[in-house]
Formats: C-alpha cells, sequence, structure tokens
C-alpha cells in the first residue's frame, strides 16, 4: 500500500516536472534579471559602487513585484524584498562617503588635472590633501619662493595659479605655470635624509596660489602608502622632463639649429640668456676641437 502510495507521488512529480510552463514569465521577471546582470558589472571606487548598487536595487525591486504577483512566492518576496532594502541601505552609505570627500575648489582642480588620469581614487587623494593639512599658500607679485643660495629644500610644492619666474645668477630659465611642481629636481636631487638649498631663483610674476607637502610628512606618507609614492615618483620624473624639454626648445647655436641640452658639453656652456618674449638665445660655440652634435628642429 505504501508502495503504491509512493508510486503515485513520484508519476505527480515527473509529470508537473516534465513539462514546461504553458506561459513564461512576465516582463518584470526578465527585467530584475537584466538590472542584476547590469549591476554585477560594476567597477571599484565610489561612483563603481553606486552604479552597482543602484541596479541591484531597482533589480531587486523588480523581483519584489514580480514575486509579489504569485500568491506561492512568499518565500522568494521576502528574500527579494530584504535584499532590495540592502542594497538601498548601501546606497545611501556610499552617497553620504563619496560626499563626505568634498575639496575645496583649488584641491579639486588639482585633482582633476593631475591624478585622476593616474587612477588615484578620492580616497587616497584624501590623504595626499591631509598631508598639507588643506593649506593653499600665496605669493604677491615680485614676491620670492626661493632665492638660489639661501632657501633650504623642505618642501615639494605645486602652483594652482599665476606664472613663476624662473632665473640662475639673473638669467632667465624658464617659467612654471599651474599643475607643474616649483620644485621638482630639488625634490629629486636629494635623498630623504639629506639637506640642500635651491640653486635657483623662483619669483612671482603675479599673484600665485600653491600647496606645499612637508618632506618629513610626505615621507611618513609614503612609508605607508607606496602607491602614493609611486604617483608621486611619477608625476616629479614627468615634471623634471617637461621642464628640459622646455629648455631645449629655446636653446640654439648661432647658425640655427637646435642645441639638444642632454650632451655633456653643455654643461661646460654658459646658460643663455633667454628672453620674455621667448625669442631663440644664441649658444657660444665651442673651440675647434670639439663641436657640439646638433639636430635640426
Amino acid at each position: 500500500m505504501e508502495s503504491s502510495i509512493h508510486d503515485v507521488q513520484s508519476n505527480l512529480t515527473w509529470t508537473v516536472c516534465s513539462k514546461w510552463r504553458e506561459n513564461p514569465e512576465g516582463s518584470i521577471f526578465h527585467l530584475a534579471h537584466i538590472l542584476l546582470f547590469l549591476g554585477f558589472m560594476g567597477g571599484s571606487g565610489f561612483y563603481g559602487l553606486l552604479y552597482m548598487f543602484t541596479f541591484l536595487m531597482f533589480g531587486f525591486f523588480c523581483s519584489t513585484i514580480w514575486a509579489w504577483s504569485d500568491v506561492c512566492t512568499t518565500d522568494t518576496f521576502s528574500w527579494t524584498f530584504a535584499l532590495f532594502v540592502v542594497s538601498v541601505a548601501q546606497l545611501v552609505h556610499v552617497s553620504y562617503r563619496l560626499r563626505s570627500v568634498t575639496f575645496d575648489k583649488e584641491f579639486q582642480d588639482l585633482y582633476n588635472f593631475m591624478f585622476k588620469k593616474l587612477g588615484v581614487s578620492l580616497t587616497q587623494y584624501g590623504k595626499i590633501v591631509s598631508c598639507c593639512e588643506g593649506d593653499i599658500h600665496t605669493i604677491e607679485k615680485d614676491h620670492y619662493f626661493a632665492m638660489e643660495g639661501k632657501t633650504a629644500i623642505d618642501k615639494l610644492s605645486v602652483l594652482l595659479s599665476g606664472r613663476i619666474r624662473v632665473t640662475v645668477n639673473g638669467e632667465f630659465l624658464h617659467y612654471i605655470y599651474p599643475f607643474q611642481f616649483l620644485d621638482s629636481p630639488e625634490w629629486d636631487s636629494l635623498r630623504p635624509s639629506e639637506e640642500g638649498v635651491f640653486q635657483v631663483t623662483l619669483r612671482a610674476d603675479n599673484c600665485c596660489k600653491y600647496v606645499a607637502w612637508r618632506r618629513k610628512k610626505l615621507y611618513l606618507l609614503f612609508a605607508k602608502h607606496r602607491y602614493i609614492a609611486k604617483i608621486f615618483a611619477l608625476l616629479v620624473r614627468n615634471d623634471i622632463a617637461d621642464k628640459l624639454y622646455s629648455l631645449n626648445d629655446k636653446a640654439f647655436d648661432s647658425h640655427g639649429f637646435r642645441y639638444d641640452l642632454r650632451l655633456p658639453s653643455f654643461c661646460h656652456v654658459p646658460v643663455p640668456e633667454l628672453e620674455k618674449t621667448d625669442a631663440p638665445a644664441q649658444v657660444p660655440e665651442k673651440s675647434k676641437g670639439t663641436m657640439p652634435n646638433e639636430s635640426v628642429p
């Protein structure tokens, strides 16, 4: 008797499960899973989390509506509604954190121009801003940021606005423009334990603003966050290369050919005076025995 009842139940189960439902699930069911699929395609970072939890919220909301329409899916409704609530809570939490990581306009512009393109997250950038205590310094027109042979190299600075004139022995070298380092060659020339002074003079052509990180505090930040140390190393060396090439574009010899500053012979030639108009400068030729390599522009 018991075996016959078991056979009947097995036959009923096979009859139900061996056939597809006559009507497919509604559009809300499919929309929910599309939204869930898109949600799991989100990336990392604050904006990636916002993207992910937004789609998950709408996906679980559609699943909740679908489960509510079927009285036989109480468990499904409970789970999808709970996951919908969790997604909403996570979305609010991430939005609050994103709003709390905001900066003044000058620091936001600095992030957009220098750090964002390198993939630095807002939280990592927040540590960089905290290292300089969020201070923005001002230099009045014709005032000095550094004087050759006198000013100690004790910080790393980035110009935010204005223009800085760089001279050596009274001769013009080049300008420093916004979002360029003021002292990248000096920073890169010293080890953390070494001390030194500027070999050039930096004077403001107009009212300037800049941000500065003290050496000791910045090296402590590098010790804790190796990724930030690599970012600064990349930015500083790229800035030095840009300054060298800007000098290289302005140096010409008596024949009108561009003089390559990277040649060792340049170290023994007096620095030419480059006028404010950026006119080509004349580089003295060496004695007959040696001729510098020349490159046609």
